[in-house]
């Protein structure tokens, strides 16, 4: 049986967020962006394991063709993965500390 996803309220804010921003920059670039999260989280619900843990038990695996991190954390007693965020790798990485993690 295959691990169940749950998100962060906030995973949806930064999608929209950074669709919106790929958008502004190219017709349908945020559409390619977004296929491309969830394609990754596709992966990551196969194999969560293979991703490395970053900090504080959060992995991070990479969205391809973006300079994005998909942020998750795998409880395996619930046999549950959650994302708790898709950050630019650009961002001050302090943004943590606002988040409940």
């Amino acid at each position: 049986m295959g691990f169940k996803l749950i998100y962060a309220p906030e995973v949806y804010h930064d999608l929209q967020q950074n669709i919106d921003w790929y958008n502004e920059k190219k017709a349908d670039l945020g559409t390619l962006f977004f296929e491309a999260v969830k394609e990754q989280i596709s992966r990551i619900k196969d194999k969560p394991s293979s991703v490395a843990i970053r900090y504080k038990d959060v992995r991070c695996a990479k969205v391809k063709g973006f300079p994005y991190l998909v942020h998750f954390k795998i409880f395996p007693e619930a046999n549950t993965i959650k994302i708790i965020a898709v950050f630019s790798t650009h961002r001050n990485p302090k943004i943590w500390e606002e988040r409940n993690i």
